[in-house]
């Protein structure tokens, strides 16, 4: 398999130590040495997927050449190593993110599966002391991606309970008083992003977890958009379920994990059924297996697993702190050029530790903003950001986006910065 990058920030986690060690970090990552439309790839859409280094890819390959095979009770030898590294997959994510004994993590295809696995199995077949019931409130942040809110919404409507928003400020901002204000005794699950993928606002979401929980109340947390840079530590929040995504930190599409407290995952119904989630099955009944098992039904995406254990080791060989600082840099330097052209509104431009920067324009759309920048080699993403109550209650609508990671440079931002005044030029 292919090298792990050099330590191309310092330890102590301040700026690159010098610009050959960046280029060797950046060489790792074959799509970015690509031109389009005549101009170098300067990929500013990671809020969205991020690329893949050379030692994901390798670690994707060698299982792929040498290890394919289904997992769990094969007695041949690949069938051996395929679970052996499934395994040590699951663990080395648990680790990732802290997960200690009281905890499991469920292998998912992305945040969306795991959320719709989350509020599913709290609320199918209500009734008989199921966790929701008739009557029960759920709480969620009015920063969510649209799959922490679809999930909720049906959550809610299959068990009877009273769907609550928690609405950010004018600003975007949440603020823990107005979650007071909204908890009651009857409040049983409280959902809340690590950063709102639309804004790239990082609310007080250890504040106000620890609120919702005090008050007896279910939390989770999607940590989708900071797993790259600053995946939270579950073990030092009080945090039943957490999501993250394998393609938002380096890894391949469609993976993902659920990572829950013991007790609270044993809540959940199953949200599919079938293979491999079973202790015994009749023509007429089942028993399901223990966890995790119990909440993977099927034939898992092993490769995948892999791949994501592989990313996550890949961002540790780096550095966090260094990743994170770095990222900030970026977004500091986005904020204030952007800021200056006349015109052009960024959104939660004061947030501190985040990776994203949006922002609107008057008198241009941002598919013509995003066409123009992609005729210049910028990759940004343009729209709603699957985020559209959110962006209607700040009253913008559609954003053009930017979102940033480790291979992104001082440059690439001079680059963004320069296209779109060019095309505020060209559209007003």
């Amino acid at each position: 398999m292919g090298d792990m990058p050099p330590r191309w920030l310092r330890a102590s986690g301040n700026a690159p130590t010098d610009a050959s060690a960046f280029t060797e970090l950046r060489a790792l990552f074959p799509v970015l040495s690509q031109h389009i439309q005549g101009h170098p790839l300067a990929y500013l859409d990671n809020a969205a997927t991020t690329h893949m280094p050379q030692p994901v890819l390798d670690a994707l390959q060698h299982f792929e050449r040498h290890n394919r095979a289904n997992i769990h009770r094969g007695v041949h030898a690949l069938s051996q190593r395929a679970t052996d590294a499934y395994d040590a997959a699951r663990a080395e994510l648990k680790r990732f993110v802290g997960a200690g004994a009281e905890h499991e993590l469920v292998f998912t295809s992305g945040p969306t599966e795991s959320l719709n696995l989350v509020a599913h199995g709290l609320s199918a077949h209500a009734g008989g002391g199921k966790p929701l019931q008739p009557g029960d409130e759920i709480i969620v942040s009015g920063l969510e991606h649209h799959a922490n809110l679809l999930p909720w919404q049906r959550a809610a409507r299959e068990s009877g309970a009273v769907l609550r928003i928690l609405l950010p400020d004018a600003e975007g901002h949440l603020h823990a008083e107005d979650l007071a204000r909204l908890l009651t005794s009857r409040t049983r699950v409280f959902a809340v992003t690590a950063c709102a993928n639309a804004t790239g606002e990082r609310p007080p979401f250890a504040e106000l977890l620890a609120m919702a929980s005090q008050a007896g109340a279910l939390t989770v947390l999607d940590a989708a958009q900071v797993a790259a840079h600053a995946v939270p530590d579950i073990s030092t929040l009080p945090c039943d379920f957490l999501v993250f995504s394998g393609h938002k930190m380096y890894g391949p599409m469609g993976t993902g994990a659920l990572v829950g407290r013991r007790e609270a995952l044993e809540l959940l119904a199953p949200f599919r059924v079938g293979g491999d989630m079973v202790e015994w099955v009749s023509f007429t009944g089942a028993s399901y297996a223990a966890l995790p098992a119990r909440l993977e039904a099927g034939t898992p995406n092993v490769g995948g697993a892999i791949g994501m254990a592989a990313a996550a080791k890949f961002i540790d060989a780096v550095g966090r702190s260094a990743i994170d600082q770095h990222l900030h840099a970026l977004r500091a330097q986005a904020v204030q050029g952007l800021s200056a052209l006349p015109g052009l509104r960024v959104l939660s431009p004061d947030t501190q530790d985040t990776a994203i920067v949006s922002f609107v324009t008057e008198g241009a759309h941002p598919h013509d903003v995003g066409t123009l920048l992609d005729g210049q080699g910028v990759a940004v993403r343009t729209g709603l950001h699957c985020a559209q109550p959110l962006l209607e209650h700040l009253g913008c609508g559609p954003t053009t986006r930017a979102s940033f990671a480790l291979y992104n440079t001082p440059e690439e931002v001079e680059r963004l910065v320069a296209g779109v005044a060019k095309a505020l030029e060209l559209l007003r």
